[in-house]
């Protein structure tokens, strides 16, 4: 060994501790900061795969907001899909730090390389699925998200503090959907009790497989990306919804679930994980029309892209223009 390659390895082994005692120390990674590529690829693939999913999640609701029964419903909807595009910019945004490009995120998940979260691959065939989505869906986000704003990346955590909120709002506004329509008619109740029905189960798999089938999760948890498992995860969110569904009056979907006191944890029927896996491997009921209507969007969209590109040349070009003369 060279003396140059002996200093190359000192000086990594001295980054790898400073990076060690940084995550030992629950502080964060900033990107100037050295890092360990695993680190940053697995940071790219988390943080993308989130961008992508807020993006797709915006179709199973944007296609409600003319058929929503109101103005006000309208208005609302409408602010709740743009947070979500908002959410996505957040997050591609921090994904940039890592070293990769928004244009590089977008062709993955257009090619089809690139995954989202499995739950926007549901229908939404009546106006109930607004409040579950939001109930359901968006409460399952907040239990998964919430700690990731003490994600030892900083620009990840910082943009999941904001989401979050937002995403309060969004759960807030689900839940208030489902209690005006159990407040209603009997077929206004079916409908509420229908889409809890199909969403349920979904919901519960958002976050990811059993603890010992998930790849990634120990990598994660080591790092202090995640926080909690998956499985806690769950359990958490099941016991937030129980006391939300009495006060709601709707049933959840499970004749098995119970608390078992013993164990102290809530015991459930058990998830059908090929029905997940199924739909992650792109063929769930809604995966080719979700990723369809994001080609077509990409592309209606070039001339703007190509618009907003030749103003921000011609601006740069005239700030050099103006400090020459100056």
């Amino acid at each position: 060994m060279t003396a140059s390659d002996a200093a190359v390895l000192a000086a990594e082994a001295e980054a790898q501790a400073r990076f060690d005692e940084i995550i030992a120390a629950d502080s964060r990674i900033e990107p100037r900061d050295w890092m360990p590529e695993a680190y940053r690829k697995t940071l790219i693939r988390q943080i993308a795969q989130h961008a992508h999913s807020e993006i797709i999640g915006m179709q199973p609701e944007g296609n409600w907001i003319t058929r929503a029964p109101s103005l006000k419903r309208k208005a609302i909807l409408l602010a709740k899909v743009q947070d979500e595009a908002g959410h996505g910019l957040y997050l591609y945004s921090a994904a940039q730090t890592l070293g990769i490009t928004r244009e590089e995120m977008t062709q993955q998940l257009i090619d089809g390389k690139a995954k989202y979260s499995s739950i926007f691959n549901y229908p939404t065939p009546t106006w109930a699925d607004m409040g579950a989505i939001g109930w359901l869906v968006d409460g399952a986000a907040i239990c998964n998200q919430v700690p990731l704003c003490r994600a030892s990346y900083g620009p990840y955590g910082r943009a999941m503090v904001r989401i979050c909120k937002e995403e309060s709002f969004h759960q807030r506004q689900g839940f208030e959907i489902l209690l005006t329509l159990m407040r209603g008619t009997e077929a206004q109740q079916r409908m509420a009790q229908d889409a809890v029905n199909r969403w349920y189960w979904p919901s519960l798999m958002m976050f990811g497989p059993p603890d010992d089938e998930s790849p990634n999760s120990a990598r994660s948890t080591a790092w202090k990306i995640k926080r909690f498992s998956n499985d806690d995860l769950r359990q958490r969110f099941i016991g937030m919804l129980v006391p939300q569904a009495e006060a709601l009056g709707v049933t959840l979907p499970d004749p098995e679930l119970r608390w078992d006191a013993e164990n102290e944890r809530w015991h459930t029927s058990e998830i059908d994980w090929s029905e997940f896996y199924e739909v992650l491997a792109g063929r769930g009921p809604m995966n080719a029309v979700r990723l369809q209507n994001r080609r077509d969007a990409h592309e209606s969209g070039a001339w703007v892209r190509e618009a907003a590109a030749a103003y921000a040349r011609t601006q740069a070009a005239r700030s050099d223009g103006e400090r020459q003369v100056a």
